[in-house]
């Protein structure tokens, strides 16, 4: 496959991009380089090798989780500019519709 100038023209535009010409010859001319690279990369035989699924033999170690420092709902309260018995009152963020 080759990337031309009309496809260059064609992902511009999906893209929402406006490049100018300079720039259009220069993606052209990566893309086209990273296409020969792939095609190189083809040319490798692969018989009989397993796919890479992980880089290395690392497994995560988790820590457990545990709750610490909570703060009970009236302590919470208590320093909240505006409250409405249980809850936290803030101002309306979502704009009304007219």
């Amino acid at each position: 496959m080759k990337i031309d100038e009309s496809l260059i023209l064609k992902l511009e535009q999906l893209a929402r991009l406006q490049l100018s010409t300079t720039e259009r010859t220069a993606i052209q001319e990566d893309l086209n380089r990273i296409l020969e690279m792939v095609e190189k990369l083809e040319e490798l035989d692969t018989e009989g090798i397993e796919p890479l699924t992980y880089i290395n033999e690392d497994v995560n170690v988790l820590r457990e989780d545990v709750v610490r420092g909570q703060t009970g709902r009236a302590d919470a309260l208590r320093n909240a500019p505006d409250q409405d018995s249980e809850y936290f009152r803030v101002p309306k963020v979502i704009p009304s519709k007219k």
